[in-house]
């Protein structure tokens, strides 16, 4: 690979990271908004509607395509560094935040106090759980990935991007729940609602990503010459 390749093959790398980064970060600013998914009509569980999600669930599963992307192309360590990079944006955002919030508002400001608690009221037990969550399923992703990738010898993207989509997503959710749940950010009977809609939401939306998937390696496979399996090493 050429030096002007390798060039390229980092400024695609940065740009993968920035947009994992801000939908990360997105995710953790919007999530208090809910909305009605209703792709099969009004469902309950347990007295609970089912595919009541929060405006979070958007943004977060195109963090694991860019980090199957990234796995594919390349490799596990610098997966696993846009994940960590991930983390610290987001504490980092979070204290920002909070920050604005104990700053008090003029008079003349066109968002008072109240208003931005209100949209920005940030629960530390809730970004906790989100980060905990976050952090935990993202590893699991990136290591269930790279072992399907190991057995199959590199073949059948389709199947390492959505098995390991699918177990990662599932930790996930049950995890975020599971800890609002237990810290009674959220009530216990909606634990399995949230649980079951979070989950079929993220799958549905990783069945498809798998064709932009299959798209971007091949732009990327074809660009820098990669065969089957290939991966591109970044010394830095």
């Amino acid at each position: 690979m050429t030096l002007k390749d390798k060039k390229l093959a980092y400024q695609i790398y940065l740009y993968l990271g920035a947009l994992f980064i801000t939908s990360l970060v997105v995710s953790n600013l919007i999530f208090q908004k809910f909305f009605y998914w209703h792709p099969f009509g009004k469902i309950e569980v347990f007295g609970a509607s089912l595919f009541e999600i929060s405006v979070g669930v958007l943004p977060y599963p195109i963090t694991f395509l860019i980090t199957d992307l990234i796995s594919e192309i390349y490799g596990r360590k610098k997966a696993n560094q846009i994940v960590t990079a991930g983390i610290f944006a987001s504490f980092f955002s979070m204290g920002i935040i909070l920050l604005a919030k104990i700053s008090p508002a003029l008079p003349t400001s066109p968002i008072d106090d109240v208003t931005f608690s209100k949209v920005f009221a940030l629960s530390p037990i809730a970004v906790l759980a989100s980060m905990i969550a976050y952090l935990f399923a993202q590893y699991v992703d990136i290591a269930i990935y790279h072992f399907w990738k190991k057995v199959t010898k590199g073949k059948h993207l389709w199947l390492r991007n959505n098995f390991s989509t699918f177990l990662s997503q599932f930790i996930d959710t049950l995890t975020v729940v599971g800890l609002l749940c237990i810290f009674e950010v959220l009530p216990w009977n909606l634990f399995y609602a949230l649980v079951v809609s979070g989950f079929l939401f993220k799958v549905f939306i990783a069945v498809l990503d798998t064709p932009f998937l299959y798209l971007f390696v091949y732009i990327l496979r074809k660009r820098f010459g990669l065969s089957e399996g290939e991966e591109i090493y970044l010394e830095v």
